[in-house]
């Protein structure tokens, strides 16, 4: 029982436990989940939107998935206005370093200025934590290609592969069967569309309820995010058996 220890975020219980940072990451474990893979040649991020009505006009902007700067990208799993004051943040951090350095934002830098803001949230009274989790998918010069995935308390920590919302334990559980250090970005989006059609909580994944994307260096050596269009989503859900070809109208 937290016996009141959680009326307020600084308070801490005799057990050493902050109980409104651990409501806060409760509060993910109900959102859609998100999954970030890293890949050779790349970094992919895939996010479930959760439909919760049919009549919704689903947006044509991207509901999980933000580009933060050229070379960094993110998943969000959470409270969505949450989520949108701390992605503001983050790209404004990022041009600034840019304007002041001429030179792109080193990828753990920039999540760990952001962590230290979610980090704040947990110390003074009269706030509460951001009830949040990311996954930051970036390339830098000085460690190739990179995860993070970060949650409310302000921790982070660089992943391989990593599952923030619902049932990401089971999600956590079958990457770490599956996973391989020397896989492509093709065989990663391969496991992503896999993990995630085993572990959502609506029977059949369609690309309404998919997002995906990824980041790699193009050819000439820049860095590109890119994001699978609905029809690109379903091509490739049909290519990996997760739903079946739609039937041809005479």
């Amino acid at each position: 029982m937290s016996r009141r220890y959680d009326s307020r975020t600084t308070i801490f219980s005799p057990e050493g436990r902050l109980y409104q940072v651990e409501y806060a990451m409760e509060a993910i474990g109900n959102a859609g989940s998100a999954i970030g893979i890293l890949a050779k040649d790349g970094v992919v991020l895939v996010g479930e939107k959760k439909v919760t009505s049919k009549l919704l006009q689903t947006s044509s902007s991207m509901e999980k998935m933000y580009k933060i700067d050229d070379h960094v990208a993110c998943a969000v799993a959470g409270i969505m206005s949450d989520a949108n004051i701390l992605i503001n943040t983050a790209r404004v951090q990022a041009q600034r370093y840019t304007f002041m350095y001429q030179e792109p934002m080193p990828v753990e830098q920039l999540v760990q200025s952001l962590c230290d803001t979610k980090q704040g949230y947990t110390q003074f009274g009269g706030l509460r934590p951001f009830g949040v989790s990311f996954l930051f998918a970036g390339w830098d010069k000085n460690h190739g290609f990179q995860l993070y995935m970060s949650d409310p308390s302000g921790n982070y920590g660089g992943w391989k592969a990593a599952a923030v919302g619902a049932n990401n334990q089971a999600a956590q559980s079958i990457l770490k069967q599956d996973y391989k250090d020397d896989a492509t970005r093709e065989e990663v989006v391969q496991l992503a569309i896999k993990v995630l059609s085993k572990t959502m909580d609506s029977t059949s994944l369609t690309a309404e309820k998919l997002e995906l994307a990824e980041v790699y260096l193009t050819p000439s050596g820049s860095v590109k995010y890119h994001v699978h269009s609905p029809d690109s989503l379903t091509k490739l859900l049909v290519k990996h058996g997760v739903t079946q070809p739609a039937a041809e109208t005479s």
